[in-house]
C-alpha cells in the first residue's frame, strides 16, 4: 500500500489537507470522493518518510480484556455520536495500559492525517487482527460503526470466557504433572542414593524393582546435564519447527487427533469458525472474502487451509452448503442447519446457532475433562508409588528377616 499526501475541498468549499493509504492514485481519488470530498491534488509520498524505529525490550501485548473495554467504550462514544478522533484521544488518556494507549493516540494521529480507521488498525496487526480490520471498514462503509464495536465486544467476550473454561478445566492435570516431575527429580538424585548406599553395605539380595530404581537413580546422576541440554536442544528445535509453514499444518492437524482433549480442540475451532463467518456476512462481507478471513481467524492452519479450499469451490460456482458437506468438518446435524440457513436465507443467523451450538458441547466437555483426566492421573501415581514402595521396603523387609533369623 503506498501513501498519497491530498489537497481536497468539503462541500462548504473549504480546502482540506492530509494523508491516506491506497494502492494506486485512482483508488485514493476514489477513497476522497466516498468521504464528499473533491480531490484537487495528490501526491505519492516516498515510503522512507514512514520510516520509525522503535525498540522495547519485552513489549506488552494488549490483553482480550483491554479489547472487550475498548469496543463497548467505542461503541457507546460511536452511539452517542462523539466523533471518532476526540473518542479515541479520550480512551487513550482512560486507558491503563501503556502498549494500548500508544497504539490510541497513533491511531488519532493517523486519522487527523486524513486516513481511515480501519486502514490505521491494520498497521497493528499484532492489536487488530485482520477480521477486526475488516469489520470496522464494513462498519465505516455502511454508517454503522457503532453496530460493527458492538458485535466485536460481543465476539471478543465469548473468546474470553472460552479460554477461562480451558484454563480452569487445564490447571489440575498440569499441576499434578509438574508436581509428580519433581518428585521423580528428587526422590532421584536425592532419596533413592541414600537407600542404595545402605544396600550396598548390607549386601542384600535386591528384586527387580529395586534394581529398577538404583538404574534409574544412576542415569539421572551421571546423565541429567545431559538430560537438561537435550531437553533444552529438542524445545528450541521443536518452536522452531512450528514456526514454519510445514510445522504449523504438522501440529495443528496432529493436536485435533490427540486423545481426550482433541475432540474438544476441534469443536472449540469450529466453534471460533462458525461466530466468526457469521459476524462477517451480518456485518455484510462479501462471502468469499469473509471465508478468507475466518481461515485466519480459527488460529489453526489445517483446518484454515481446508476453509480456503471452501472458497476456492465456492469461486467456481458451488454453494456454501455443498463445500461445506465436502470439507468434512461438520456433523450432520450442522450441515442440517447450513441447509436450512441456506434455503430461508438467513446464513447469518443460522451460523451463529452453530457457534452456540459447539460452544455448550464444548462447555460440557471441559467440564467433564477433569473427571476423564482423574483416573489416568491416579493410575500413573498409584504405579509410581507401588514400583517405589516395592523398591524401598521389600529389600528392608528383607533385611529385617535376616536381622532376625541371625540372632
Amino acid at each position: 500500500m503506498a501513501i498519497f499526501k491530498f489537497e481536497a475541498r468539503d462541500n462548504s468549499g473549504e480546502r482540506i489537507e492530509g494523508e491516506l493509504e491506497a494502492s494506486n492514485l485512482e483508488l485514493a481519488a476514489e477513497q476522497l470522493i466516498r468521504r464528499q470530498l473533491i480531490p484537487i491534488k495528490l501526491t505519492l509520498m516516498p515510503t522512507v518518510r514512514r520510516f520509525t524505529w522503535k525498540m522495547e525490550l519485552w513489549p506488552r501485548k494488549v490483553s482480550l480484556m483491554e479489547l472487550i473495554i475498548f469496543s463497548r467504550q467505542m461503541f457507546s462514544l460511536m452511539k452517542a455520536g462523539i466523533p471518532i478522533i476526540r473518542a479515541i484521544r479520550g480512551l487513550a488518556e482512560s486507558t491503563s495500559s501503556s502498549t494500548l494507549q500508544s497504539v490510541l493516540l497513533d491511531l488519532a494521529k493517523q486519522l487527523e492525517s486524513g486516513r481511515s480507521l480501519s486502514t490505521a488498525m491494520s498497521s497493528y496487526p499484532k492489536v487488530f487482527s485482520k477480521l477486526v480490520v475488516s469489520i470496522v471498514h464494513v462498519g465505516e462503509n455502511t454508517g454503522r460503526l457503532d453496530d460493527a464495536f458492538d458485535q466485536l465486544s460481543y465476539y471478543f467476550e465469548q473468546e474470553l470466557e472460552t479460554r477461562k473454561q480451558i484454563k480452569q478445566a487445564t490447571r489440575y492435570p498440569i499441576i499434578v504433572l509438574i508436581v509428580l516431575a519433581v518428585a521423580m527429580v528428587v526422590m532421584n538424585l536425592l532419596v533413592i542414593p541414600q537407600f542404595a548406599n545402605m544396600f550396598a553395605r548390607y549386601h542384600a539380595e535386591l528384586p527387580w524393582s529395586t534394581k529398577l530404581l538404583l538404574a534409574t537413580s544412576n542415569f539421572f546422576q551421571k546423565f541429567w546435564p545431559l538430560m537438561v541440554f537435550l531437553m533444552a536442544a529438542g524445545a528450541f528445535s521443536l518452536h522452531r519447527f512450528l514456526q514454519t509453514t510445514n510445522g504449523q499444518l504438522w501440529w495443528s492437524q496432529r493436536k485435533l487427533r490427540l486423545p481426550i482433549v482433541g475432540d474438544i480442540i476441534n469443536r472449540a475451532t469450529l466453534g471460533r469458525y462458525a461466530r466468526s463467518f457469521s459476524l462477517m456476512l451480518r456485518s455484510g462481507v462479501p462471502l468469499t472474502t469473509a471465508l478468507s478471513l475466518v481461515a485466519d481467524a480459527v488460529d489453526n492452519e489445517f483446518m484454515g487451509e481446508k476453509i480456503r479450499e471452501m472458497r476456492r469451490n465456492i469461486e467456481r460456482g458451488e454453494s456454501l452448503v455443498r463445500v461445506s458437506a465436502q470439507s468434512t468438518l461438520f456433523t450432520p446435524l450442522v450441515m442440517q442447519m447450513l441447509a436450512v440457513g441456506e434455503e430461508t436465507g438467513k446464513m447469518d443467523d443460522m451460523l451463529r446457532e452453530v457457534a452456540v451450538f459447539y460452544e455448550r458441547e464444548v462447555e460440557f466437555d471441559l467440564k467433564n475433562l477433569t473427571a476423564k483426566i482423574e483416573p489416568i492421573l491416579i493410575s500413573v501415581v498409584a504405579v509410581m508409588v507401588l514400583i517405589l514402595a516395592l523398591g524401598i521396603f521389600t529389600p528392608m523387609w528383607d533385611l529385617l528377616s535376616a536381622y532376625k533369623n541371625g540372632k
